[in-house]
């Protein structure tokens, strides 16, 4: 029989260089610390800020990454459309059109035959997708439906209410519902009365010094003139964002950590 107990570790929105490299170097402490079931990152700012390359994913997927989330941003960079085509653990948001490039769900397998299904959905409001995400997460999670011991969900909304809806509206249902794309990790973490882990933004992996991963002069220059800024990722105070979740039964959690590390 398949194992169920398991350990998710949810790293949010790596950012640009300085985020990867942040990740990277404090990843084997925490795979030493926490010993995760299963490792899954956002990448959609990995490069540069915007977007991912192959090269990122596979930087990634060497250094013990399960699955690879996007966002918004997904497409940012044209090189990755053959590659989200071709490679089944890397997601962009599953309510994207069908005739865009990748998928948004996939199935991961431990070491000790836990599966993992892992959706990416993009929210609705104040963001561009294709389809309904409530509407769709329903087709995700029937195509997962007996393949999997667990499911987490990568929200990657700009809408709280958007996302803490969603919560509840799954709660029981899956194992874990994170969001991403505000880069902010906010309080609310817990376990949900019918068993599923929620946070509505786990923050980013990258330069805390500035504004959302951004140079914060240049952020803070438009803002005072109202014009047009050119927008760099910052280089100050790099810090790691994520989450735990642990789980002793099927498609149930028992507690979900925030993970919030200085970069050494």
């Amino acid at each position: 029989m398949p194992e169920t107990v398991a350990s998710i570790l949810f790293i949010g929105d790596v950012v640009g260089s300085l985020g990867r490299h942040t990740l990277l170097n404090l990843l084997p402490a925490l795979r030493e610390r926490h010993d995760p079931t299963f490792i899954v990152v956002n990448g959609e700012n990995a490069a540069g800020g915007l977007g991912i390359t192959p090269k990122i994913a596979d930087e990634l997927f060497a250094a013990g990454v399960d699955v690879i989330t996007l966002g918004n941003h997904a497409y940012h960079r044209r090189e990755i459309f053959s590659y989200l085509d071709s490679h089944e653990a890397i997601l962009r948001p599953y309510n994207y059109l069908r005739s865009q490039p990748g998928h948004g769900a996939c199935v991961v397998q431990s070491s000790g035959g836990g599966r993992l299904g892992v959706v990416n959905l993009s929210g609705n409001l104040f963001l561009r997708a294709g389809r309904p995400a409530f509407t769709d997460i329903e087709v995700a999670l029937g195509e997962l439906a007996g393949r999997v011991d667990h499911v987490l969900v990568d929200f990657h909304a700009e809408a709280t209410s958007e996302k803490v809806a969603l919560g509840w509206y799954l709660d029981g249902r899956v194992s874990a519902v994170v969001g991403t794309h505000t880069h902010v990790p906010t309080a609310d973490g817990r376990v949900l009365p019918g068993g599923t882990a929620y946070i509505t933004d786990v923050g980013m992996t990258g330069p805390r010094g500035g504004v959302i991963g951004v140079r914060k002069e240049q952020s803070i220059r438009g803002f005072v003139t109202h014009m047009n800024e050119r927008h760099e990722t910052s280089e100050d105070d790099p810090w790691l964002m994520g989450v735990l979740v642990r789980c002793s039964q099927a498609m149930r959690a028992d507690s979900i950590e925030q993970v919030l590390l200085p970069a050494a």
